[in-house]
């Protein structure tokens, strides 16, 4: 019949395991159901911390999942080097290389990078209490990050960015620069999404 049809595709939580867990059976996937709630708020690292907290509201959470969920695959250790950075800031580090000494470290000007809304982090190893720069961490750590629903630098066809992930709600930067003109911003100053 139509209602028991409908009922086999209803997902029903099942007797506890022999480990003491119940689980709710799932059509895709068997989950843990005590604790699919529980999220961790931090990662291993407090400077990491501190910079996800300065991240726009939307991506906080997906961003210590991320780091954290590296740890726990992977072994590796993450740092956010950089998350929330002003539009002033982005100026002064696309002037470096250009009009100041240095070496170029960006291709876009204020208001052009998702970091300036507080949507993009890059991210480094750090093992043995340095920082690891190879390259093939962050590529193996890439769908990860992407799993936890980043955009990866590294797959663009241009100037790819390996150290960089950002989550853009389908808004190019200049659609989020037009929203900061206009002053759609929370009480915090953050981007407000419709």
């Amino acid at each position: 019949t139509e209602q028991s049809d409908a009922n086999a595709n209803t997902p029903k939580l099942s007797n506890l395991s022999t480990d003491g867990k119940a689980w709710f059976i799932h059509p895709v996937a068997m989950v843990d159901y005590f604790n699919v709630t529980e999220k961790k708020t931090e990662t291993w690292d407090s400077v990491t911390n501190s910079r996800i907290t300065l991240l726009h509201p939307r991506i906080r959470q997906n961003a210590v999942d991320f780091i954290n969920d590296v740890e726990e695959q992977f072994g590796i250790q993450l740092r956010v080097t950089t998350g929330l950075r002003t539009i002033d800031e982005q100026n002064r580090l696309y002037e470096q290389g250009r009009t100041i000494s240095g070496n170029i470290v960006t291709w876009v000007r204020g208001g052009y990078s998702y970091h300036n809304y507080g949507l993009a982090i890059d991210v480094i190893e750090i093992k043995d209490k340095k920082v690891n720069w190879e390259e093939n961490v962050l590529i193996r750590i890439s769908s990860v990050g992407i799993r936890n629903g980043f955009s990866w630098g590294g797959n663009w066809k241009k100037q790819k960015d390996y150290p960089h992930f950002e989550i853009t709600f389908g808004y190019k930067a200049s659609e989020l620069l037009e929203k900061y003109n206009k002053g759609e911003l929370d009480n915090e100053g953050y981007i407000i999404f419709d």
